[in-house]
């Protein structure tokens, strides 16, 4: 079955989803941090078991929970470029698209 591109308000979603987690990451909640950004991760996912196998990945290892949380937000960050590559730019205006994430994402880019 095809995948469905992401809606305004599923990247609206996405994206409040990680901006909160971002705090929360900041805060030092970061089993907090963790669940919502597994949650920003599965919004519209491309491969439905990829956070399984990133999850199965990082236990594996040895980390520490910060390093676990700055882990799950490069996925959840990711995650989110790939669904802003899929908007419209009338769509990008429609969600409205955090500035500061765009710049993040383009510096990714180049």
């Amino acid at each position: 079955m095809a995948r469905i591109p992401v809606t305004v308000e599923e990247f609206r979603e996405a994206q409040d989803i990680l901006k909160d987690a971002i705090d929360l990451h900041e805060k030092k909640d970061f089993y907090g941090a963790i669940e919502s950004f597994k949650k920003a991760a599965m919004i519209s996912p491309f491969n439905k078991d990829h956070l399984d196998e990133f999850q199965k990945k990082l236990k594996g290892g040895t980390y520490k929970l910060q390093q676990e949380s700055v882990a799950y937000m490069g996925c959840a960050a990711v995650h989110l470029s790939q669904l802003l590559k899929e908007l419209t730019d009338e769509q990008k205006e429609e969600v409205p698209v955090d500035e500061n994430l765009v710049k993040v994402f383009n510096d990714w880019e180049n």
